[in-house]
């Protein structure tokens, strides 16, 4: 956009829309972009656009996204539907200008403000949107008349042995060292989704695999090291802990201490499955019923990992340089850093609970760590904002129950962890337990 005379004011991540629209009233802006890396992201993208109408102003301020969380389907028919004004999908930076100066073009009067070929594929789109939503619409209440009756539970096992935890309560890490967590990355995420490497696909230039070893791994070794050397990777730490819990139909009950019995400190209301098995996530902790008959309470696993602030202030002195790709790569790693050591502590906890009973975790977890990424182990790590568990208002119980202020991580007003490389989770140490989507 600069280099092409536009004058652009980066407010940076995790801006809440208030800070956007003043920023856009001060500098009297043509329009609002807005990225989304992150599942989560298109939930506050979506919140934004319905507060920008709340205000008035939708249909004076043009709403450019993107990012690698975003499809052009869910902005032009999901988003298209809620905002009042024009919201338009950019799949790239060249595809982004092309939208901005579209939006000049309008402002000056030099083209309609919308033309006939627009009108009629904003109808077409509308036309599809309203008979996919008809069709689904049928389909599940096809489905619900057929499945009768919403079950209380689904068909999860309710006889699997309890864990029992070293502790209870939380612990603090702090200094982990990168070569414990570094061969966790996922270098695919890593590659494809947040360097962006293409291969190409017509056989006229490099395949992927040919620039993951020419591109990919020499980059990200350059990165480590250069980060190892000069200090950026020394914030990592983590709150993580074990609570004493049981099931109540959709909910999953906190106690406030482990007697089956207990009263309840927080409650966990997660949505179910109107199809298929009707999973609900609560279904993987034992009943309160089945727990006060046999005298034991469940286990819930909680953990909240951070890279720390040195890397993300690391990364937007490389942005203010001007150092884009470099910047992108360091943001990028960040993220898939923040995963890996996720992925670490996730499998400590299991190792900490000792199951298979009795046994290593190694016994269970897989050799390839590629299938670690597919969930090829016991149990499963659950972060709030995806299907099984949208609500992103859990992430204050988690923590108040963790405490993560304690090692620099801090919960802004709008749910986002800060700094921005942190990650928090639920996990289930159920031998069932694995990714689903409840709507």
């Amino acid at each position: 956009m600069t280099n092409n005379g536009y004058t652009v004011v980066n407010l940076g991540i995790k801006q809440p829309i208030s800070t956007i629209l003043t920023a856009a009233e001060e500098h009297r802006a043509d329009a609002v972009g807005m990225s989304g890396l992150l599942v989560k992201s298109t939930v506050i993208m979506k919140e934004n656009l319905q507060e920008m109408n709340s205000r008035g102003i939708a249909t004076t301020l043009p709403v450019l996204l993107g990012g690698a969380a975003l499809t052009r389907s869910y902005v032009e028919n999901d988003l298209q539907e809620v905002y009042e004004g024009r919201v338009t999908y950019a799949r790239d930076a060249f595809e982004g200008l092309r939208l901005m100066d579209a939006t000049m073009a309008r402002r000056r009067g030099e083209v309609p403000e919308t033309t006939p070929e627009e009108e009629a594929a904003k109808a077409e789109r509308k036309a599809r949107h309203e008979k996919s939503q008809r069709v689904a619409a049928k389909r599940k209440a096809a489905e619900a008349a057929a499945a009768g009756p919403m079950p209380e539970r689904s068909d999860v096992t309710v006889d699997n042995p309890v864990p029992t935890p070293p502790f209870w309560g939380t612990r603090i890490v702090k200094g982990v060292a990168l070569a414990e967590f570094a061969g966790m990355i996922d270098e695919r995420a890593l590659f494809l989704g947040q360097w962006g490497l293409r291969g190409s696909k017509g056989g006229d230039g490099p395949s992927y695999e040919e620039l993951v070893e020419t591109e990919g791994r020499p980059r990200l070794r350059y990165w480590l090291d250069r980060m190892s050397t000069e200090g950026v990777l020394a914030g990592t730490s983590l709150v993580y802990g074990y609570f004493p819990a049981v099931s109540e139909k959709d909910s999953l009950v906190v106690l406030t201490e482990p007697r089956p019995d207990a009263p309840e400190r927080f409650r966990f209301e997660f949505p179910r499955q109107r199809r298929d098995r009707n999973l609900c996530l609560a279904d993987f902790w034992r009943p309160r019923s089945l727990a006060i008959e046999r005298g034991e309470v469940d286990v819930l696993p909680l953990q909240l990992v951070t890279m720390g602030q040195p890397i993300a202030d690391y990364a937007n002195e490389l942005f203010a340089k001007d150092a884009y790709r470099d910047y992108l790569e360091v943001h990028g790693l960040g993220v898939q850093l923040t995963e890996a050591l996720a992925e670490l502590w996730h499998r400590r906890i299991r190792e900490e609970l000792a199951f298979p009973a009795g046994g290593a975790v190694a016994a269970e977890d897989p050799e390839n760590i590629e299938e670690f990424f597919k969930l090829g182990y016991r149990g499963a790590r659950y972060s709030l904002g995806y299907g099984a568990c949208p609500n992103l208002e859990d992430r204050s119980k988690i923590v108040e129950l963790l405490e993560p202020d304690r090692i620099g991580v801090e919960l802004s007003e709008e749910l986002q962890l800060h700094p921005e490389q942190s990650t928090d989770a639920l996990v289930a140490h159920h031998p069932e337990a694995k990714y689903f989507n409840a709507g």
